[in-house]
């Protein structure tokens, strides 16, 4: 999957004389860069680096060559665009004993720093993923994943958290922190991941 933070910026907006759309590749939270393809009828263009930009005129014309902004730039012409991005979200993982729903004594901390982070955030959108790991059936690993995030929402639901801003997923052994064979008992994939936006 390409990933990529960008700006786009139609010209037109920003007073300049010709129409059009610019798009500039910048670097996501967490310092990596990803790519991205700008094409139209008439050609594409790759940005690949973080200040890449190509413009475009309209769809039937190819994208502008590649130029490179620097940082100051970027922040005079786009500072409002980036002042109202979103914060990144932010992940925490809760871990389970094994075959049980029972956080493990290093995870029962961590629903408070959960609490205070949806209440500084002012939270709208809470985000928890059951897993497990690869031993016993795939039925019963889903329906322990499940359990497992039901008794992750429970616990922040009894510590004030709205109900309605919860949303509960079920891996169960698809998308291991750790991939391992099956029948493999791996405390890291025994987890919940809960995501505020």
């Amino acid at each position: 999957m390409i990933r990529a933070l960008l700006l786009i910026l139609c010209l037109a907006f920003a007073g300049c004389a010709a129409k059009g759309t610019m798009v500039v590749l910048i670097e996501d939270p967490d310092g990596s860069v990803g790519q991205v393809e700008v094409s139209t009828a008439a050609g594409a263009q790759r940005l690949s680096t973080a200040g890449q930009s190509t413009s475009v005129k309209d769809s039937s014309t190819a994208p502008g060559p590649l130029r490179t902004l620097d940082q100051a730039t970027i922040e005079k012409d786009f500072g409002q665009a980036l002042q109202a991005r979103p914060e990144p979200p932010e992940t925490f993982l809760l871990y389970f004993e094994y075959g049980r729903t029972e956080l493990t004594a290093e995870s029962k901390p961590e629903p408070a720093t959960i609490l205070e982070t949806i209440l500084r955030r002012s939270s709208r959108d809470v985000r928890i993923n059951g897993h497990s790991d690869t031993v016993g059936t795939r039925e019963d690993n889903a329906r322990l994943s499940l359990e497992r995030a039901k008794g992750a929402r429970d616990i922040l639901v009894n510590k004030g958290v709205d109900p309605s801003i919860v949303q509960i997923f079920s891996h169960g052994e698809g998308n291991p922190l750790i991939p391992t064979p099956d029948e493999t008992p791996e405390p890291r994939n025994r987890r919940v991941e809960v995501l505020v936006r």
